[in-house]
């Protein structure tokens, strides 16, 4: 195999992989015996049609195409290695000549890593955050301890706002039930907004054992278009009522949900994990402040190319967390109204983020000289080990040198990130209000 690389504007570069003619001649050769038991011939049984009788009837050309993806991506792969460039994107592949008995060749398109100068990156201000918990602050986790902690009780009144309806439903559209319209033992929170226009306002004062019409009318832009904008009457039937009973906050309750016997004990340690908390996001705020004001001061040229590629791995990322969740993209597509082009254009200005956030922090990695040891390496390795519950080794194993080398630059970036945040300096009239309100 052979390499040339024409370096293009903005970043970009076009790889030429020449590919030796007994390369393809393997290709093609496997290609006829993968689709071989495909294919009839008069005169032949199937699968034994030779390959120039093949290439006699249908063209040279028939093998090519099942070929060409044989061969492309362990040359392109070949190429990356033995390219000196960093490429960053994925490649845009062309076939420029394809023919038996001759080198395969193709090229592909692709971003290079772009070089970044680096403005003042040490020393940058930002605005001190306050990290101090107030009371409110305690009584507001409490209260929703408390929320976490209510019971539904039956109850014989009629119904009032914030109570849970048990109903059964049926709704029509004139006069004709519709699909989709019908529910029973349907617990409805008055006060959600979960049922469309004012259903659940027409339940309050009404009783259990009631049956009643509820008409509403559905939005012009409801997602049943048969049903969009047209008035539609419930017959509902009261089946039960439920109010939410909160607990009384006292000693009791923090015994009951906390490893503390006081409500006093309990205060105390939801205010510690305030704090710790409040410190935590600050500490992020801080980081994330600190390299934003070092991208707005950098130069770089980052490749479209790149930038769609990074977009790409954020999407096919949130598909595996959907799939975790028994969900796919199409689904969730079909949900939110979304489309793959959109969602892709949705998350373009956090991939750019990301894309100026990483190159910044490789470049103060590389001003400050800052890379990972081993120590940090194997310590990272046994985090990995302990959440996937395997063993040390497997894990390197399986990583490899590539992963052992991505884990490696990766927390390289995370020290260059330490670094720039700690030596940013907070405003000081910031810093000084924050003193006097201490």
């Amino acid at each position: 195999m052979s390499l040339q690389v024409e370096k293009l504007e903005k970043n970009m570069a076009k790889l030429t992989i020449e590919v030796p003619a007994e390369e393809l001649e393997a290709a093609i050769e496997k290609a006829y015996q993968k689709n071989k038991g495909k294919i009839q011939i008069p005169g032949f049984r199937k699968g034994k049609v030779p390959r120039k009788m093949i290439e006699q009837m249908y063209g040279k050309e028939f093998f090519y195409e099942d070929a060409a993806n044989e061969v492309i991506p362990e040359a392109y792969e070949k190429a990356v290695e033995e390219c000196e460039e960093t490429i960053v994107s994925s490649p845009k592949v062309d076939v420029t000549q394809i023919e038996a008995g001759k080198p395969f060749i193709f090229t592909a398109e692709v971003a290079l890593k772009p070089e970044v100068t680096l403005g003042k990156y040490k020393g940058v201000e930002v605005e001190k955050i306050d990290t101090a918990v107030t009371e409110e602050e305690v009584e507001a986790d409490l209260n929703q301890q408390r929320e976490n902690n209510s019971r539904m009780v039956t109850v014989e009144r009629a119904v009032e706002d914030g109570d849970v309806a048990v109903i059964d439903f049926e709704g029509f559209v004139d006069g004709v039930a519709f699909e989709g319209g019908k529910g029973e033992n349907y617990s409805l929170t008055i006060g959600s907004h979960s049922f469309i226009d004012n259903f659940e306002d027409q339940l309050i004062g009404r009783s259990t054992g009631e049956e009643l019409d509820v008409n509403v009318t559905f939005p012009a832009e409801y997602q049943a278009s048969e049903l969009a904008g047209k008035p539609a009457v419930f017959k509902v039937s009261i089946k039960e009522v439920k109010e939410k009973q909160l607990p009384e906050l006292d000693d009791e309750f923090a015994s009951e949900v906390s490893d503390f016997e006081t409500m006093a004990e309990y205060k105390e340690d939801i205010s510690k994990k305030l704090a710790e908390k409040k410190e935590q996001d600050a500490k992020n705020a801080k980081e994330d402040a600190v390299i934003e004001a070092i991208i707005e001061d950098a130069q770089m040229e980052i490749p479209d190319a790149m930038i769609v590629t990074q977009q790409r791995q954020m999407i096919d990322d949130f598909a595996q967390r959907l799939q975790m969740q028994g969900m796919n993209l199409d689904m969730y597509c079909q949900y939110t109204g979304q489309t793959p082009a959109s969602m892709l254009e949705s998350v373009k200005p956090q991939a750019l983020k990301r894309i100026q956030s990483r190159l910044v922090l490789e470049a103060v990695a590389a001003a400050e000289k800052i890379e990972a040891s081993e120590e940090d390496f194997e310590n990272e390795v046994q985090k990995m080990a302990e959440s996937y519950k395997m063993e040390a080794d497997k894990v390197k194993e399986i990583m490899g040198e590539a992963g052992k080398k991505q884990i490696m630059e990766d927390l390289a970036v995370s020290k260059a990130a330490d670094f720039v945040r700690e030596n940013a300096k907070e405003k000081k009239a910031k810093a000084k209000k924050a003193k006097t309100e201490e």
